[in-house]
């Protein structure tokens, strides 16, 4: 065999054993670290088991209370729902009985303004009327009693305004 070759494959054998070596330090280096880790996983471990069991129970809980109030939720939605249903019946029957009402109340007043109406009219063909007529008769024996109460002969003023008014 050629020396040179000898001396290269020398060379790489040598830096495969210092890569060899290298890569097992690091192993040792990485396995070192590793276990460093593990222990403080292990240190961890009992309170991440603790905090997981607190969360747990905590979820169970809120779950509970949860599904209570969901289910006093629903009661309470069907309680509102039933008095709705319950104010609605009222609110129509109200409206109902307050529409009559006002029928009633528009009929007795039309009543009321016929019967009204009826009154005056009789009022004034029974008692204005007369009064009319009895103004009247009074007027013309007013009229009559001046007439005759001056006497026979016309004042020369009366006579003059007869006269004017007749023209």
């Amino acid at each position: 065999m050629d020396p040179t070759l000898l001396i290269i494959l020398t060379v790489f054998v040598g830096l495969t054993t210092v890569a060899m070596i290298a890569q097992a330090v690091a192993m040792l280096g990485m396995t070192r670290v590793a276990k460093q880790s593990q222990e403080k996983l292990n240190a961890l471990l009992p309170e991440v088991a603790r905090t997981l069991d607190a969360a747990q129970n905590a979820v169970t809980q809120t779950g509970k209370f949860v599904n209570e109030a969901n289910v006093k939720t629903v009661e309470i939605l069907d309680l509102t729902k039933g008095q709705l249903t319950k104010v609605d019946d009222l609110l129509k029957d109200a409206i109902t009985r307050a529409k009559v009402q006002m029928e009633r109340a528009e009929m007795v007043l039309d009543d009321a303004m016929t019967r009204t109406h009826s009154t005056v009219a009789i009022v004034q063909r029974g008692v204005i009327s007369p009064i009319r007529e009895v103004h009247g008769v009074l007027s013309g024996i007013r009229t009559a009693l001046s007439y005759l109460g001056r006497g026979n002969r016309p004042t020369v003023d009366h006579a003059t305004s007869d006269e004017e008014m007749f023209i």
